[in-house]
């Protein structure tokens, strides 16, 4: 195994990275109550630029798709510009940064949405305790099943806010089909238990997302749109005992469009629904050809033997992005990493507080 295996140059198709390192997506709630891209968000994507991809935080594809306090969108001409501050800083610093296109789906509360109930493709509630909304701690609500007809909107929603991702400037996009979010739901059969033809069999719950990555990739090259799935976690009150045929299945599937990457919450971090064996890199790597992306408790030593195994070809790193911003040379140069940045200070909109003003190595 080499120990320099994370900083070697990786082509990401027409895309050169200069190391294996991701920074993960992240939300950090620091775009207000307007969910305005901001020149502080421009600030915190900078000083990470070093890394050889960098994923955004979640973004909401349209007002439906909110759910999360103060998380930023991409649904308005607005904020397709306020995007613009992040990705020229980004670029600047000869970064690559794609977009992550989210719908919360179920994981959302009538509180965002003017009192309507959250959309899910089941009515089947979160069974947790309760959700963050902008009036403080509310229970969970059972979501509304959204009807067959309305499906087509909804992708529509995904392909609009890809057109404003390009516009923004951005080299590529994610889509976030994992954490118990929208597609997720429509991916698992716990919260998937419709009768047309977006439920029963494996197929069937796939059908969502398929038609969700057929029409961003009209607006961008598949080489320049990921996926993100997440098999083996229990966040949002998700796991399905199918999880390995069904999972299997859509990476199998997704393989035939030439993607940028697969993106696999492999760790057990957010923890694990205990349905059977983890899913791991290796499972994956049978059925997807394309470059795949680890994610989720990795350390520096485990990120090299992955790649060095052959099971990944970049990984991903969370947390440890937030209080060393300069991770990528802490890892290259063998220097101390910083103490985790408190919790509390990862969702407050607290503006530089816990975000920007962590220092470099000295």
């Amino acid at each position: 195994m080499s120990n320099n295996i994370l900083f070697q140059p990786f082509a990401l198709h027409d895309l050169t990275l200069p190391n294996r390192i991701v920074l993960a997506p992240m939300t950090r709630s620091r775009a207000g109550t307007a969910r305005q891209p901001n020149h502080l968000m421009a600030e915190y994507y900078a000083q990470r630029s070093s890394a050889g991809l960098l994923i955004t935080e979640a973004t909401t594809i349209s007002e439906e798709a909110n759910g999360w306090n103060e998380s930023p969108g991409v649904y308005t001409d607005e904020m397709t510009e306020g995007w613009k501050h992040t990705t020229k800083a980004v670029h600047e610093k000869g970064g690559v940064i794609f977009l992550q296109l989210w719908h919360m789906g179920r994981a959302s509360h009538s509180s965002f949405h003017n009192g309507k109930p959250a959309v899910a493709p089941s009515a089947i509630k979160i069974n947790e305790e309760y959700i963050h909304t902008p009036t403080g701690k509310q229970p969970h609500e059972v979501p509304r099943a959204l009807e067959t007809s309305e499906i087509p909107r909804v992708v529509g929603d995904y392909q609009r806010a890809a057109q404003r991702a390009k516009a923004a400037g951005f080299d590529g996009v994610e889509i976030h089909g994992a954490n118990g979010y929208l597609i997720d739901a429509f991916l698992q059969s716990k919260t998937n238990h419709r009768t047309d033809q977006y439920g029963g069999s494996v197929e069937n719950r796939y059908r969502f997302l398929k038609e969700v990555v057929e029409a961003v990739t009209t607006v961008w090259p598949a080489n320049r749109v990921g996926v993100r799935l997440s098999p083996n976690g229990v966040f949002n009150d998700m796991g399905s005992p199918d999880y390995r045929e069904q999972f299997t299945f859509v990476a199998s599937q997704l393989d035939r469009f030439g993607l940028a990457y697969l993106h696999v919450m492999d760790g057990l971090g957010f923890g694990f629904h205990k349905l059977g064996e983890p899913m791991t890199l290796a499972n994956f790597r049978r059925v997807f050809h394309g470059p795949l992306i680890g994610n989720c408790g990795y350390t520096q030593e485990a990120a090299e033997r992955a790649i060095a195994d052959g099971h990944a070809d970049l990984i991903a790193f969370g947390r440890p992005f937030i209080s060393n911003p300069d991770l990528v040379e802490r890892f290259k140069n063998g220097w101390p990493l910083a103490a985790d940045a408190p919790m509390s200070d990862w969702y407050l909109p607290t503006g530089e507080k816990g975000y920007t003003d962590f220092p470099a190595h000295q």
